[in-house]
């Protein structure tokens, strides 16, 4: 199930945005949220070398013919 944002429902949550926190607060907010999200990618990372690897990339190696 996905959500489709389109150009009139992004300027309407803009909006809201600017509205719930203010244009002053705006560039703090995204720089957290920037880096949370690289937190979170860098976690995701360090589990999937912490596992072995992923299931997808293994799947993905299997998948492909051997030179050898």
């Amino acid at each position: 199930m996905a959500i489709a944002l389109g150009p009139p429902e992004l300027l309407i949550l803009l909006i809201i945005v600017l509205v719930l926190f203010g244009g002053a607060k705006l560039p703090k907010l995204a720089r957290s949220l920037g880096q949370a999200q690289r937190e979170f990618r860098e976690g995701v990372s360090d589990e999937e070398k912490a596992a072995g690897g992923s299931s997808s990339s293994s799947s993905s190696s299997d998948s492909k013919p051997k030179d050898s």
